[in-house]
């Protein structure tokens, strides 16, 4: 698909598939991280890894419904794994690979961008849960809601092992209210309901990523199977979008800059009143 008819499609239906964004090489290469994160999870790394493992044991988060169970070699069932630029150079590169820049930079027509998320999703053989629907921009404090999330599937993602699930053009809806967002190990809760029929699955190969809006309605579900689904996910926007914190919250927050400004590292962005 050309560029324009790429972002024509992105902008009418609120999200892209790009197939094999990633070599078969460089999947293998964040499927070994993964594996290494999850020994630091652990507590299984060397004396020179320690300081990178201390940062990465505070980011990561198992699997609740997994408790206290382990996979092989005495490893954690996790989750999820937070702030992965901050310990790992994989996938710190990851969020800075020339072929995904390229698309976020089409697709928001800037080619200036910063780095909201940087975040690693896994869904454990039997053991991943699903995520109820919802919009990331209504839990997100920028303004205005038009940032860029890229899920890039690092093994095969099907139906089975809880895929992500969209709802094409609702985007367009505007923000809306969601409330919790649920999660179980068996059927996907929302506490919007009544628009769950209107999710399509999203299968992925290894490799290929999922681009959406920030207002896209998206949620994922169980995995049932006996294989993993490991997911990296990359939130990015343009200066053009505003740090509104929510009450509480910091009134100033530094963003890492992934393309252009100058060749600038990263930004602080001042809360807008």
């Amino acid at each position: 698909m050309a560029s324009k008819a790429r972002k024509a499609f992105f902008e009418k239906e609120g999200y892209l598939i790009v197939e094999d964004l990633l070599s078969a090489e460089e999947v293998e290469r964040c499927q070994a991280e993964i594996h290494k994160l999850h020994q630091f999870a652990a507590g299984q790394e060397s004396d020179g890894e320690k300081q990178q493992a201390e940062v990465a044991r505070r980011h990561v988060q198992r699997e609740p419904f997994a408790k206290d169970e382990t996979q092989g070699n005495n490893l954690p069932v996790l989750r999820k794994a937070e702030n992965t630029r901050q310990y790992s150079e994989v996938f710190r590169n990851l969020a800075q690979h020339p072929k995904l820049i390229s698309v976020v930079q089409e697709l928001t027509g800037s080619e200036d961008l910063l780095l909201f998320r940087s975040t690693l999703m896994f869904k454990p053989a039997f053991h991943g849960s699903s995520h109820g629907l919802h919009q990331d921009s209504a839990y997100w404090p920028m303004e205005p809601p038009n940032l860029v999330t890229v899920s890039i599937a690092l093994n095969a993602a099907t139906p089975e092992n809880g895929c992500f699930k969209v709802i094409p053009k609702s985007h367009l809806w505007g923000m809306q209210s969601w409330g919790h967002i649920a999660r179980q190990q068996g059927a996907e809760l929302t506490d919007r309901k009544e628009v769950a029929e209107q999710q399509t699955d999203v299968p992925l190969s290894a490799g290929s990523a999922l681009f959406f809006h920030s207002l896209m309605v998206h949620g994922s579900g169980p995995n049932t199977t006996a294989n993993p689904r490991n997911t990296a996910l990359y939130a990015y926007f343009s200066p053009q979008v505003k740090y509104v914190p929510k009450d509480g919250k910091p009134g100033e927050k530094t963003f890492p800059v992934v393309a252009g400004l100058g060749g600038q590292t990263e930004l602080t962005l001042v809360a807008q009143t």
